[in-house]
């Protein structure tokens, strides 16, 4: 099982991505634990994850977040603003995987 999250703003905006890239993970017989959450829970929610990734919104998080992610051993960085505009699940869980050296 492999563990993603999702940060943003509200947590909401990251919904239908979340989606998106559970169907895409589906699709490749991946067994996925997707889910998004506000940017500002991210200490608390980031221990024993495999990935965080950023909404482009909080993109200006990063150096903090990586602070917060180094701490547990999670690689972090921004969703690309295309792949998440359109919604592109497969391209972001593309981009989780090769994060995670998958």
């Amino acid at each position: 099982m492999t563990t993603i999250r999702l940060f943003c703003n509200a947590g909401m905006s990251t919904s239908l991505l979340v989606e998106k890239m559970v169907a895409a993970a589906a699709e490749e017989g991946m067994e996925v634990d997707i889910r998004a959450y506000p940017a500002n829970e991210m200490d608390g929610i980031v221990e024993g994850i495999d990935c965080a990734l950023l909404g482009p919104q909080v993109g200006y998080m990063k150096a903090q977040a990586k602070k917060i992610c180094d701490k547990h051993g999670v690689p972090v960085d921004v969703i690309p603003m295309q792949d998440y505009g359109m919604c592109n699940g497969k391209n972001v869980l593309a981009f989780a995987k090769k994060l995670m050296g998958k």
